[in-house]
């Protein structure tokens, strides 16, 4: 296992390295600079051509972007990820700022997508060809075909427009006046919408994939022969049947990694949620090269290590499987 992890460690590094060298050319040199973009948002400030090369100068953006990279890298070798253009602070701390808001829909997502589709693909499986599983497997499939975006419009449209229930955004004006349960009621009923669609896309598709693993495994003779034996439909489904599913379900848990910090830039931007998305979009607007950098290569690190992890819960899971 320990050659196996260092030979992963090092092409990992590699594929790091590939992969911002690649993203870094291909945001220099899109349309524009962050110097053209501030004078887009704003036409009455106009800049000499001097005060524009003083500025690129300043910025680094005057060097080819090849040599911009080596520099970029060589400060975060150093832990350098740099300031930002627009906000002029470091890029860390930008970032901070938008991983809680972010973590907050994502990780409660995550739970009630697990906590509701396990027991719904166990339930059809169960229940395979009866009505009320067809039903619900057409449910399911009517809510995976609907984009979260279409959703969202109409979520606000009805329970925010009409009822005047679920406002957009983290937190209300006067939040600052509320006792500590009200902070947290505040949060939790802006949570509610977002959090509505993060959750039913995947709960449509993760609730089939655990239906088409059960059915896979079912089938088995082992299956047959301790229904044979008299062990009752529930202990034969839960206790036989899904814990040989868990090989494929966990794996896919290592690869929900990189989501939970991502963020849904078109959810975030219609529920003016300030999460990572929503500063993705930002930041592509501004040409906030510092900042772009900085997530990209956080969601890099991020889905190398679930990858990583994934093998790893494989290995733990099913002990047949050996890395060398």
């Amino acid at each position: 296992m320990f050659t196996y992890l260092f030979r992963r460690i090092l092409i990992g590094c590699l594929t790091l390295f590939l992969i911002t060298m690649i993203v870094y050319a291909l945001v220099r040199n899109m349309p524009g600079t962050p110097i053209t973009q501030l004078i887009v948002s704003d036409p009455s400030r106009q800049i000499s051509p001097e005060n524009m090369e003083m500025l690129n100068k300043i910025y680094g953006l005057d060097k080819p972007w090849y040599e911009a990279y080596w520099i970029w890298l060589g400060n975060i070798l150093q832990g350098d990820l740099g300031d930002s253009f627009k906000e002029h602070e470091n890029v860390a701390v930008v970032i901070g700022r938008r991983i809680g808001p972010t973590l907050l829909l994502s990780i409660t997502s995550l739970l009630l997508t697990y906590s509701l589709a396990i027991p719904m693909g166990l339930f059809s499986v169960v229940r395979r060809g009866k009505p009320d599983e067809r039903i619900l497997s057409t449910l399911l499939y009517m809510l995976y075909s609907v984009p979260s975006f279409v959703v969202g419009i109409g979520l606000l449209i009805v329970f925010y427009q009409h009822l005047g229930w679920f406002p957009p955004g983290f937190q209300s004006d006067d939040y600052d006046t509320f006792s500590f349960w009200g902070k947290c009621g505040d949060i939790a009923s802006h949570m509610v919408l977002p959090v509505v669609c993060y959750t039913y896309g995947a709960l449509a598709s993760l609730s089939r994939f655990v239906k088409a693993n059960m059915e896979e495994v079912i089938r088995q003779d082992y299956i047959r022969t301790a229904r044979a034996k008299g062990v009752s439909g529930f202990n034969v489904i839960v206790h036989h049947a899904f814990r040989n599913t868990l090989i494929p379900f966990v794996t896919m848990i290592g690869l929900t990694l990189p989501g939970l910090l991502s963020g849904s830039i078109i959810l975030e931007q219609i529920f003016d949620w300030p999460g990572m998305g929503q500063l993705f979009y930002r930041c592509i607007s501004d040409r906030d090269y510092p900042v772009i950098m900085g997530m990209m290569l956080m969601f890099s690190i991020l889905t190398l290590l679930g990858q990583l992890l994934a093998d790893i819960l494989y290995a733990v899971v099913d002990p047949r499987v050996t890395y060398n």
